[in-house]
């Protein structure tokens, strides 16, 4: 695939280097607004939001075991998930049941991913 791109007259290297710019740009703006919400730099701050981050993705539609996902799909699953972190904390579910939630989610979005192929 790559090839293809090359030899079609994209400059491959120059695109995936924007691509590493532009997301370390939002990473790091991503960074400061969470700084800036829990007002301290602590190093640990974000341990935990990596399964929100998968969560989100499956959501969208992307496959975990490869293939594409769009932009958009991921908003949608990035808004659902929090509408379901909110919905979860008001009713006052403990915790370690929402990470429980949320992995039987990821389960369940893979399994209706693969019983589509």
């Amino acid at each position: 695939m790559k090839k293809r791109r090359r030899l079609s007259g994209l400059r491959v290297k120059y695109y995936k280097l924007l691509v590493y710019v532009i997301s370390g740009f939002t990473a790091s703006f991503a960074g400061l607004i969470f700084t800036s919400r829990v007002m301290s730099g602590q190093p640990n701050a974000g341990v935990g939001f990596e399964l929100d981050a998968i969560a989100a993705v499956v959501l969208g539609g992307a496959s975990i075991a490869g293939g594409r996902g769009m932009i958009i799909g991921t908003l949608i699953g990035a808004m659902m998930l929090g509408v379901l972190n909110n919905g979860l904390n008001l009713l006052g579910i403990s915790p370690y049941v929402q990470y429980v939630v949320k992995g039987l989610i990821i389960w369940g979005a893979t399994f209706i991913s693969s019983a589509r192929r």
